[in-house]
């Protein structure tokens, strides 16, 4: 559990489209962040046109992560 002093973890939420090529095409439909407790909020930006969502931890934040890696003595 994260303390205050950390920052929240942001999540993806996407949802898969099956493509007729036999691809998947992964649509980002909105963000999700974790609270301090542990639970998520999920903040939708478009409605899911089949019931299966998928929560990725956000790219933006791996990098974010190697930045401040590289940034330390």
């Amino acid at each position: 559990m994260p303390d205050n002093t950390e920052a929240r973890k942001r999540f993806e939420v996407l949802q898969p489209i099956d493509r007729k090529n036999g691809q998947t095409y992964w649509m980002r439909i909105g963000t999700a962040f974790e609270n301090v407790d542990g639970s998520i909020n999920v903040y939708l930006d478009a409605y899911p046109i089949t019931s299966k969502l998928q929560v990725r931890q956000s790219q933006e934040d791996d990098k974010d992560a190697d930045r401040r890696e590289r940034n330390q003595p």
